[in-house]
């Protein structure tokens, strides 16, 4: 049997998050003193302090959850914890995923989330776009939804996180109308999320062509561990397809779903949840519950997630 590592991506913020790791792992504040100094800012003091409103701001929760994600795969390493055969990150999480898989040194990552975050911003004015969960319909009716929601503006859906929970994203008053359609059509649920950024749709594109420049001045290697990625919910190592897809990934869906089921096709059975929280535990009940997923951010936590992985080796 196989294990593979998960990270997590926007959402898993908290203020004070990783304050008891930090307590027990010197490497944690290590590594956040890594990341502030590429940033120019100290992430760890705005992490354990805020304000909260700071935190989620995109272009400082994307730098601040990959350097969480890097700090406890670090701790993982050093605690002997066996290497995964396989990483998958959400959205933002792929970047952490890169890192531990080698292909993407842990400072340039640092900088171009940082990027990501600044040009996810600014590529939709604040105000115009927005992003709302549907639960309780099937993908396709949800994408029908979106499609009938539409007309000259842009609405789709991007996150398809668990079976019947599925994020869409666009124009404001196309994602309205869209949440409007998905309630006709039974919907338990359709909210518009906190957020003012419409990650993963066709309104992302200008600021994938910028990230893909900013891609192609850091180095890429072939990654050491198989990838998972958002954008095709495939295993791959090709230095130049995870290059492509991270691109893609910015206006593409985030394929969660599959990418779980994949690896559980690849005899996956125990995964590492390598991040701040525990939404990717939550989603992968709903995906497979045959899926044991352990998070590592205390001491007994990681031990038993070792014993766990170690086992199925």
């Amino acid at each position: 049997m196989k294990s593979a590592f998960i990270f997590p991506g926007q959402g898993s913020q908290s203020v004070g998050m990783l304050a008891d790791a930090a307590g027990n792992w010197p490497i944690v504040e290590q590594t956040f003193s890594e990341a502030s100094d590429v940033l120019g800012y100290d992430l760890w003091h705005l992490c354990q302090h805020g304000p909260a409103e700071e935190l989620n701001r995109t272009m400082v929760t994307q730098p601040a959850l990959l350097t969480a994600s890097v700090a406890l795969w670090r701790q993982w390493l050093v605690s002997d914890g066996p290497r995964p055969d396989f990483v998958a990150g959400h959205s933002l999480g792929e970047y952490s995923a890169l890192v531990a898989a080698e292909s993407l040194n842990f400072l340039d990552a640092v900088k171009l989330v940082s990027l990501r975050g600044e040009l996810m911003q600014e590529a939709v004015p604040a105000g115009e776009g927005k992003m709302a969960a549907i639960l309780g319909l099937e993908d396709n009716d949800v994408a029908a939804a979106c499609e009938q929601a539409a007309g000259d503006d842009v609405v789709s859906a991007v996150n398809f996180n668990a079976p019947g929970q599925v994020v869409i994203a666009g124009s404001a008053a196309a994602v309205d109308r869209a949440i409007e359609a998905c309630k006709e059509k039974g919907a338990r649920k359709a909210m518009p999320l906190p957020v003012s950024v419409p990650s993963h749709c066709a309104l992302m594109k200008g600021a994938a062509e910028e990230l893909a420049g900013a891609l192609d001045e850091v180095t890429f290697n072939d990654a050491v561990i198989p990838v998972v990625q958002n954008a095709s919910a495939l295993a791959g190592q090709d230095r130049d397809t995870l290059k492509a897809n991270l691109v893609r990934q910015l206006y593409s869906p985030v394929l969660w779903t599959d990418s779980m089921r994949h690896l559980v096709s690849e005899g996956v059975s125990v995964a590492v949840e390598c991040g701040s929280g525990k939404v990717l535990a939550g989603l992968a009940k709903r995906i497979d519950r045959g899926l044991a997923v352990h998070g590592i951010e205390q001491p007994d936590l990681l031990a038993a997630a070792i014993q766990a992985a170690s086992a199925k080796k």
